[in-house]
């Protein structure tokens, strides 16, 4: 397999994310992540250790919104042998009717993704999602099954300088 077929797939894979999330197929997700991924995500101020986990809770949470739009963008990918990283853009708006305040919220940040060649394709390993910028009603995002949304924003710049993005990481020793 081509590196560049490698790249398309696991952009496919992000893509495939945010359709899941947004048409409520969350049996997708099993063709996003591992069994056992590791998804940090800063603005649900949660951690999962299994899509299983993963996908009851983000049915609980998307579940309860009238409607939302996950966008996926600007991926990079660094491929190695059987390991791959990324980095994507998100944009996130979510919307509940019924919020006091009014029904939007509008979230911006990124994905530092680890994926896994796997007998059944490319998969999500490990996650971490930071927030950069949000706008709109702040209520509009409840707490649900393990989640209880926080809006600190994130600076791309410092967490690459500490050394907090995989992606910089790896691609820094090339």
């Amino acid at each position: 397999m081509s590196v560049v077929q490698d790249k398309s797939e696991i952009i496919d894979i992000i893509n495939l994310y945010g359709i899941a999330l947004d048409a409520h197929a969350w049996e997708l997700l099993d063709e996003v992540f591992t069994q056992d991924v590791h998804a940090e995500f800063g603005p649900a101020g949660a951690v999962w250790k299994t899509v299983d986990k993963l996908k009851f809770a983000f049915k609980d949470f998307h579940e309860t919104l009238t409607n939302h739009m996950h966008t996926m963008t600007g991926t990079c990918v660094h491929v190695d042998g059987d390991k791959a990283y990324a980095f994507t853009y998100g944009d996130w708006l979510l919307s509940r009717d019924s919020a006091e305040g009014g029904p939007d919220w509008v979230g911006r940040g990124w994905y530092d993704d680890e994926l896994v060649r796997t007998e059944n394709g490319w998969r999500i390993s490990s996650r971490v999602c930071r927030l950069i910028s949000w706008t709109g009603n702040p209520l509009v995002p409840e707490p649900a099954y393990e989640q209880h949304p926080v809006m600190t924003t994130h600076s791309l710049r410092q967490h690459r300088e500490a050394g907090k993005v995989k992606f910089f990481e790896v691609i820094a020793k090339k």
